[in-house]
């Protein structure tokens, strides 16, 4: 049962990254079916879950693409009931002689509620085929992010909040003199801005290329809320080149625009480059994407990371070897960036990148 709430559970969070509202409750409600219909039943987890977990008309296309692409195959029709893929475990016993053969061994089929999808969520990407690569590739071309909400300085028309002076006095003088309804202001409500800084240097070179394909889904989300950038030996902004809808156009512009992909870091020298030129960073999230590993001075970089920490919203450093087990933060460079992180996440594999996702929507 475990394996099957973490399944369901994922799609869910899958579901919440394209822009859908799952919420607890529905969550909840969306389990609570699956114990009465089943979890084996395609045809039932698809109509428990499209029951459940939408709020509206909206929200079908949406759930019907993240089911067809997290559970494979086609969307179930109303009156098929097709099984859910199951991966079968053998496993093999030696005979007393400590021979193993076909005679000898023991076939016990495990039926296992994971999917294929579900299994490469959780997988490190630089460990993955060229195949199941591109199968992670697809799915983050679909990833939905959203933006946490800032309160502009600047002011809109509202039914509460502050009083409006001006248009209280306008709408009198039209009126004659005659007393008019007080109208109100509030402050307008806009996304919080996001700025990527990814690693392309050599040691980054497992993870770069899925890593611009993150940012590609965040431009593609909402591009006047989005910047990237690239850091090696130089600092490179690629906003422009991401921009593009068809996620391999736009990383063939990119991969034109980098011009020192596996090379070396500097990451104190691009970043206070990116600090002294750039003003679009002040009340921003800035997301680091490198492993940390420091050519120049780590003391630089930790003054630079302080600096950064004062005029950013929030700090958030995506090192993909946080994901494996038994990682400690021994560089230079990550011992000198760390006191000045808000958050310090792994960045190794789908299930990271969705989470990181989330967590740019409520940061």
């Amino acid at each position: 049962m475990a394996d099957v709430v973490a399944t369901m559970t994922g799609f869910v969070r899958t579901l919440r990254a394209a822009g859908v509202v799952a919420c607890h409750e529905r969550t909840q409600s969306f389990l609570r079916a699956l114990t009465h219909l089943g979890a084996a039943d395609r045809h039932a987890v698809y109509w428990a879950g499209r029951l459940t977990l939408c709020a509206g008309p909206d929200d079908i296309p949406r759930y019907d693409r993240c089911f067809t692409a997290y559970f494979g195959g086609e969307r179930p029709a109303a009156t098929r009931r097709t099984p859910v893929p199951v991966v079968t475990v053998t496993r093999h016993t030696l005979s007393p002689g400590g021979e193993s053969g076909r005679e000898s061994a023991e076939r016990e089929p495990v039926a296992a509620t994971a999917s294929t999808t579900e299994v490469l969520r959780q997988r490190d990407v630089a460990r993955l085929t060229a195949a199941e690569l591109a199968e992670v590739h697809r799915l983050l071309a679909i990833l939905r992010a959203g933006r946490e909400q800032r309160r502009s300085r600047r002011f809109a028309p509202a039914h509460r909040g502050r009083l409006d002076t001006r248009r209280t006095i306008r709408e009198t003088l039209r009126r004659g003199g005659e007393t008019a309804r007080l109208r109100r202001k509030a402050r307008r409500v806009r996304p919080r801005h996001v700025v990527l800084l990814v690693d392309v240097s050599g040691s980054m070179a497992p993870y770069a290329d899925t890593l611009l394909r993150f940012a590609h889904a965040l431009v593609r989300c909402d591009a006047r809320a989005t910047e990237v950038f690239s850091v090696g030996t130089r600092l490179t902004r690629v906003t422009a080149q991401l921009r593009h809808r068809d996620p391999a156009r736009a990383m063939r512009e990119v991969s034109a625009a980098i011009p020192d992909w596996s090379g070396g870091t500097r990451l104190g020298e691009e970043l206070k480059e990116f600090l002294d030129r750039r003003s679009g960073v002040r009340g921003a999230v800035v997301v680091i994407a490198s492993d940390g590993w420091e050519r120049g001075d780590p003391s630089l970089l930790g003054r630079q990371m302080a600096r950064l920490s004062r005029l950013a919203h929030r700090v958030i450093w995506v090192n993909p070897h946080k994901g494996q087990e038994g990682y400690q933060p021994l560089t230079g460079g990550m011992r000198a960036a760390l006191p000045h992180v808000g958050a310090f996440v792994a960045g190794h594999s789908l299930a990271a990148f969705e989470e990181l996702a989330e967590r740019l929507s409520h940061a």
